[in-house]
């Protein structure tokens, strides 16, 4: 099994725990059994909402936060640790 790098807090919800790692990806695992649910590749350039550039990369701080039936991810904000920098929030909602 591969050992992921996560410092960033955890985020729980009744049936999945969050997870954004030091490789950029958003992750997703079930909390009865621990399978994997979901991910989702940060590290990429993003269109926002007002036209400013915006790169995802490493999560190394803050975990992501639900609010309103989302979840908000600041991604790229590693804060002198290692990883890759960025500079977007990330809003996901269930389609």
């Amino acid at each position: 099994m591969k050992r992921l790098h996560v410092v960033a807090a955890l985020l729980m919800i009744p049936g999945a725990v969050f997870g954004g790692g030091y490789d950029g990806m958003l992750r997703a695992f079930s909390t009865s059994n621990g399978e994997f649910l979901w991910q989702f590749n940060m590290l990429q350039e993003f269109q926002t909402l007002n036209g400013a550039a915006a790169k995802g990369g490493s999560m190394g701080a803050p975990g992501p936060t639900i609010a309103g039936g989302k979840v908000f991810v600041g991604s790229g904000y590693v804060f002198g640790e290692r990883g890759t920098p960025g500079n977007v929030l990330l809003a996901f909602s269930v389609e």
